[in-house]
């Protein structure tokens, strides 16, 4: 098999895995709508502060919660599934892209669950949305691959559902500011694009950077 046909086998693999655990639709999900419907109650219920403060609660709820997400796949590793994949050739980068592809699912259907929640609650200004569909795409591909680049380098450490949100949260911020750029844009009627492209090159930089890195992982096997 190719690399690209293991790492897509790689993600089906770990979608398989969560739709028969219902970690991510069971448990994070639900908790990511609960944590959105207890703002209103604490910053009141002024539709116009909520309508203002909706769309970068989303995205930062996406972006915490989503930490969850990628982080949960190697949890389920062990270190014979992981030697077998090894003997079957499979290197560390191709283990990276699976994951990475895998991740970017489970948070696009996590953005699309959480989505409509937030619509209700906090009844945000949607005009410019055809903008929002390729920004949706992009986050949820960043994300997916910090998460997976921190997923394989902490495999095997006690202290591996801590460190990883560590490493990748700070990362995190161009993509909060990418996101609620666009938004901010669409209301004020400014161009988006610029926003679109620098979320764009982050993505890039992170995919590089992550493969990159992982090589060592590979001297080291």
């Amino acid at each position: 098999m190719s690399p690209l046909a293991q790492a897509v086998v790689l993600a089906r693999k770990d979608l398989s895995v969560d739709r028969r655990t219902g970690e991510v639709f069971g448990v994070v999900a639900p908790f990511g709508a609960v944590a959105l419907f207890l703002v209103p109650l604490g910053v009141g219920a002024e539709t116009a502060l909520l309508t203002a403060v909706g769309p970068a609660l989303f995205w930062l709820i996406v972006l915490l919660f989503g930490v969850l997400v990628t982080m949960r796949g190697g949890a389920v590793d062990s270190p014979a599934h992981r030697a077998l994949l090894l003997l079957s050739g499979v290197t560390p980068r191709v283990r990276l892209a699976g994951r990475a592809l895998g991740n970017t699912a489970l948070l696009l259907a996590f953005q699309l669950v959480i989505a409509p929640v937030a619509i209700v609650l906090y009844a945000p200004d949607l005009g410019g949305w055809p903008w929002l569909l390729p920004m949706v795409v992009l986050v949820a591909a960043g994300l997916g691959t910090l998460g997976a680049f921190a997923d394989l380098v902490s495999e095997g450490l006690a202290g591996r559902t801590t460190l990883g949100p560590l490493l990748v949260t700070p990362i995190t911020v161009p993509l909060l500011l990418g996101a609620v750029g666009v938004i901010d844009a669409t209301r004020y009627e400014r161009p988006a694009w610029p926003w679109l492209v620098l979320v764009l090159a982050v993505d890039l930089a992170i995919a590089l950077s992550a493969a990159w890195c992982v090589r060592h992982l590979e001297d080291q096997t």
